[in-house]
């Protein structure tokens, strides 16, 4: 016999289910993901793309440069592309899209697409993994590198990967910089300092991902982003030193790749190739076990090997170098001081880390030239005439009796002349070759005793473009 139920107990549970419904009525709903698309509504279509190319960027922003060469190299300097930008959140101010607001600017870009995803299920969004496996380059914006982190398994991982897979390319800055790593600090039990990570490396905000995003040449690293600015040196130690002593990253060895604010970007082309842009980034080696890498103990490494790359300079993740690099360590918890400045050890000399260099303008004077004395010879020096004004300027020292031979190619989108400038800028040398596309060459013998400082200058003559002119640079 079912038992009769009291006007309290009644009262009760209606008073329960009432609150339940209120409470539900108060929770946000999961909003819907947004879509803005800017620029054409159809998608390009072509057989194939020459990258794949990729920028990471030390703040949230696109930086035009780097973005600027990754769209010429995925396209071949033809045609045009489309991008899509995911973001984890929309812009509390200003611009519903600004990533794609500068990549529209760009030359070469077909469309631009904002993806505003809010939730991880998102990741299986139709129209959202649609757009992207259209698209030719994925940016992730800033924002929460958690989020992102959660579409790992889901469908949106897969579109990423068949986009670089085809030739396009990928990147991104801030949050959108740690999730194109293989290991990934994804922050999701909240953030850690420097300070905070050295003195217990198994601190309960340090957590990462591994596996999601596995691109060619740039296998065992882990990105960091804000990197001088906010001091991010000892943490991404910490990170790496951990990484080590839990097999975190194959061969006992680990990579951070740690990338300033205010511009910096490090651009990856298709031969593993990486170009510092606007700041400095770091790239900081821990290639053995740590001596202290124990829970609610300090951090003791001796010996993490780093390198500084400043706006022009490249190196090699194809091929790592083992030269061009300072040590710094830290002993309980307490790092060397002068983390982010050093003296090499050693120069690259034929080992070939220190052979290219991509201009980074302005250079367009020569007190704002690219530095390429400490290049190995023979070395290359590259950059574009983007306009029919267009100068770029590259420093050279020569020591007394040393003859510096310079051998241009160059695009057939614009003529440029090449000049061989003295201190104060006086022309000692030129090639002035007629004709879009030609070759220019000069040679140069210092003569007088001690060393000196030239400057390499190639000037448009006509016609202009985003293709790259190559420079071989060769002292004897």
């Amino acid at each position: 016999m079912k038992r009769p139920t009291s006007r309290a107990t009644a009262f009760l549970a209606a008073a329960l289910s009432a609150a339940a419904v209120a409470l539900t009525l108060q929770q946000p709903a999961h909003a819907a993901a947004g879509r803005i698309r800017l620029g054409s509504a159809a998608d390009v279509s072509r057989a194939s793309w020459n990258g794949p190319a990729f920028t990471m960027n030390g703040a949230g922003g696109v930086v035009t440069a780097s973005m600027a060469r990754a769209v010429d190299e995925i396209r071949g300097g033809t045609g045009s592309l489309d991008v899509v930008v995911l973001a984890g959140s929309a812009p509390t101010s200003g611009s519903p899209t600004p990533e794609c607001d500068t990549v529209m600017a760009l030359a070469g870009v077909n469309s631009c697409t904002t993806w505003t995803l809010t939730a991880a299920n998102d990741g299986n969004n139709s129209q959202v993994n649609t757009d992207v496996r259209n698209a030719e380059f994925v940016y992730f914006a800033g924002g929460d590198q958690c989020r992102y982190a959660a579409w790992k398994g889901t469908a949106l991982e897969a579109s990423v990967e068949s986009v670089v897979a085809k030739g396009g390319g990928s990147g991104g800055g801030s949050a959108g910089h740690h999730i194109s790593s293989p290991l990934v600090y994804d922050a999701c039990n909240g953030s850690v300092t420097s300070t905070e990570a050295l003195a217990n490396p198994y601190h309960r905000s340090v957590s990462f991902t591994t596996g999601m995003f596995e691109w060619a040449d740039y296998g065992a690293v882990l990105n960091d982003s804000h990197f001088v600015d906010r001091d991010r040196m000892g943490r991404t130690m910490s990170f790496l030193a951990r990484a080590v002593k839990d097999g975190l990253t194959p061969d006992g060895a680990a990579w951070g790749v740690g990338v300033e604010e205010g511009g910096g970007s490090l651009f990856l082309d298709r031969n593993g190739q990486a170009t510092q842009y606007g700041e400095d980034a770091y790239v900081v080696l821990a290639d053995h076990q740590p001596e202290q890498a124990v829970e609610r103990t300090p951090l003791t490494y001796t010996g993490f090997k780093i390198w500084r790359l400043t706006p022009g300079s490249t190196y090699d993740f194809r091929n790592r170098p083992t030269c061009g690099y300072y040590l710094r360590s830290v002993t309980n918890g307490v790092p060397d001081a002068n983390l982010y400045n050093g003296t090499p050890l050693t120069d690259c000399g034929s080992q070939g880390g220190a052979r290219t260099l991509a201009e980074s303008e302005p250079n367009d004077t020569r007190g704002t030239a690219d530095d390429a004395t400490g290049l190995a010879s023979p070395a290359t020096v590259t950059g574009s005439m983007k306009s029919t004004s267009d100068r770029d300027y590259f420093k050279v020292a020569l020591a007394s009796g040393q003859t510096a031979a310079v051998t241009c190619t160059v695009p057939a989108a614009y003529d440029a002349d090449l000049y061989w400038l003295d201190s104060a800028g006086s022309t000692l040398e030129r090639s002035v070759n007629d004709g879009a596309g030609t070759g220019e060459s000069l040679t140069f013998t210092r003569t007088a005793a001690g060393s000196g400082t030239y400057y390499l200058e190639t000037e448009a003559y006509s016609g202009s473009g985003t293709a790259a002119y190559g420079c071989t640079l060769t002292k004897s």
